[in-house]
């Protein structure tokens, strides 16, 4: 199983916060691999920048100490997205869907919105 995590399951999994589901946190302690977009880096650093958010460590040195891999925004991903349709207004998850959809992961999320796009998802 390959998982995609939404921004805030990365961040409920890094600080173990129990907002997190069951079938979530067994999933992502389970899956053969479980990726963090680059999407999540971008989101994560303008939520720091504006004051959003604070976070004590880096988010690219949390995610390799939990063994997540990157997962970068590809032009194959870039093609997918322009083939969505606008059924979503937020980029970053419309990115998430694009990518789920190009490697043929499973999306951890609480946004309802995922559904419309039918790519599986694991809620948290």
């Amino acid at each position: 199983m390959k998982l995609i995590l939404d921004t805030h399951a990365v961040l409920w999994w890094l600080n173990d916060d129990r907002k997190l589901s069951r079938e979530a946190r067994s999933g992502i302690a389970t899956a053969e691999r479980v990726w963090v977009s680059a999407a999540s880096g971008w989101e994560v650093a303008i939520k720091k920048a504006s004051g959003r958010l604070r976070v004590s460590e880096p988010l690219w040195v949390t995610v390799a100490a939990d063994n997540f891999t990157e997962l970068p925004f590809t032009l194959r991903h870039a093609e997918e997205l322009e083939r969505l349709p606008r059924l979503h207004g937020d980029p970053f998850d419309r990115i998430l869907v694009a990518q789920a959809r190009v490697e043929s992961a499973i999306v951890v999320t609480h946004d309802r919105a995922f559904e419309r796009y039918g790519v599986p998802v694991i809620w948290t």
